[in-house]
């Protein structure tokens, strides 16, 4: 990406985030840039098309942080737990850093169907590696790979906003409990062996 295109977006991101979408005009957008209007034409036609750049962005830094965790030499289990740590952090910072909820901004991106499913994509591509690679290792004792990274996925998914907006410590959930428990729900359904005794014993945070 262009350093100009760059800086474009990101003047965009930041009056989205204060302003929402409907408040920021293509004016606001080339004078915060210091680009100016046949700049911010030359790439974007459109308010919209800024708007779909912006997302796409904030997509790409989610991922960019997921992936990560993919080359680390590090086991099955581990990388499975730092993917969940990595996604429940970063989809609320990406949140957090862009402004509220209540802007008319992120009611419109939660609803951007092209968006959500790029990272779905890569997100469950990513879930099957590191559910094979238990399973090559012997970690993991489960069925089918691509049937459980779609359950955890969408599990996932499902606490999204809840820990957004802060509900979960609003219901006397600390975020450090809420983390073991997502541990314990996932790992006990999938580690092969018992840790220690009978049955499975539940992971704490290190």
């Amino acid at each position: 990406m262009s350093n100009t295109r760059a800086d474009l977006i990101e003047a965009a991101r930041q009056l989205f985030a204060s302003k929402g979408f409907d408040n920021t005009t293509m004016n606001e957008i080339a004078e915060l840039s210091g680009k100016g209007r046949r700049t911010l034409y030359t790439y974007f036609k459109s308010k919209s098309d800024v708007f779909m750049a912006v997302v796409d962005q904030e997509t790409s830094r989610i991922i960019d942080h997921i992936e990560e965790i993919m080359g680390l030499e590090i086991s099955a289990d581990e990388k499975l737990k730092r993917y969940i740590l990595c996604r429940l952090e970063q989809v609320k910072e990406t949140v957090v850093r862009n402004g509220s909820l209540k802007a008319a901004f992120f009611r419109d991106v939660l609803k951007l169907e092209h968006a959500r499913r790029r990272l779905d994509v890569r997100e469950l591509t990513i879930l099957r590696s590191i559910l094979q690679q238990g399973l090559d290792e012997g970690t993991f004792d489960i069925d089918n790979a691509s049937v459980v990274a779609v359950t955890i996925h969408y599990a996932l998914r499902g606490l999204d906003l809840p820990n957004i907006r802060g509900q979960f410590t609003a219901l006397g959930v600390p975020t450090n409990r809420l983390r073991q428990s997502i541990f314990n729900m996932i790992f006990y359904g999938i580690l092969s062996q018992p840790v220690v005794g009978h049955g499975h014993r539940p992971l704490t945070e290190e």
